[in-house]
């Protein structure tokens, strides 16, 4: 299915790796001009390659930076003063238990997982309105409305995110705009590939080795697997798209049925 996204321009935060490098592709998939985000100049470089190889005919740009400094955000606004498509990706997270969690580490995941999306919206919000189209997405996870008690840090910035996105909604009555909010569940990223290859012996497959693991460990997961991160990014391509323009502040799960549902 065409999206009816080509060549419009969109800032992925974060997309050097995991569900940001997937958005990333499905986006140039779709024709769109990614500006690739990332703390570092080479590995964005890298992305950016491997986008122009992959998908010649758009144009992948380089938006290195770290997006919780306020200055370098501020030379990324002067760089790209205008974006279609904001996706705010980028995030931090580590189980830690709740003794251990201390101011200092309250105002770092603020900052980093809230404060660095607000600041990026904040600046492109008001473009996207005053040419009466624009697409903001917020990752967050299932943890914003099921914690597992394992990470509290990281689950009231993505609690926050859900907060933030239907507020702005509210700024986007009767225009093309959309703030959304996507919840993925576990999800195979590169760092929970090589976490459960791990756990388990060298000779076994690792679709087995993924069945164990969440048989023991998420058995309230219903598609007993983990996320694939191109299906998340097939389904931040269609949020983008000029179909999604009916989703308004939503919070969309894609959790592989982890969240009971309670009608």
């Amino acid at each position: 299915m065409d999206m009816g996204l080509r060549y419009k321009t969109a800032l992925v935060t974060g997309s050097t790796r995991g569900i940001g490098k997937a958005i990333a592709i499905e986006l140039a998939r779709e024709g769109v001009n990614v500006l690739v985000n990332g703390r570092s100049h080479e590995e964005v470089e890298r992305v950016v390659n491997e986008l122009k190889s992959e998908f010649p005919s758009t144009n992948p740009l380089n938006a290195s930076g770290d997006i919780v400094d306020t200055l370098q955000r501020e030379a990324l606004f002067e760089k790209y003063p205008y974006v279609d498509i904001l996706v705010n990706n980028m995030g931090i997270y580590e189980i830690m238990s709740y003794e251990d969690v201390d101011d200092e580490v309250w105002e770092t995941y603020f900052r980093t997982n809230v404060l660095a999306a607000n600041g990026l919206t904040k600046y492109y919000l008001p473009k996207m309105l005053k040419n009466n189209y624009g697409r903001i997405i917020f990752i967050a996870s299932e943890e914003a409305i099921m914690p597992s008690g394992q990470m509290p840090q990281y689950c009231i910035t993505k609690s926050m995110l859900l907060s933030l996105s239907k507020s702005l909604s509210k700024l986007t009555i009767g225009t093309e705009v959309t703030s959304n909010t996507i919840m993925p569940g576990p999800t195979l990223t590169e760092n929970v590939y090589k976490i459960i290859d791990s756990l388990f012996p060298n000779d076994m497959e690792f679709s087995e080795k993924e069945k164990t693991f969440m048989t023991a460990n998420l058995p309230q997961s219903e598609l007993q697997r983990f996320i694939k991160p191109f299906e998340i990014g097939r389904l931040a391509s269609f949020i983008c798209s000029p179909y999604a323009s009916a989703f308004k502040g939503s919070p969309i799960r894609m959790d592989g049925g982890m969240v009971p549902t309670i009608f």
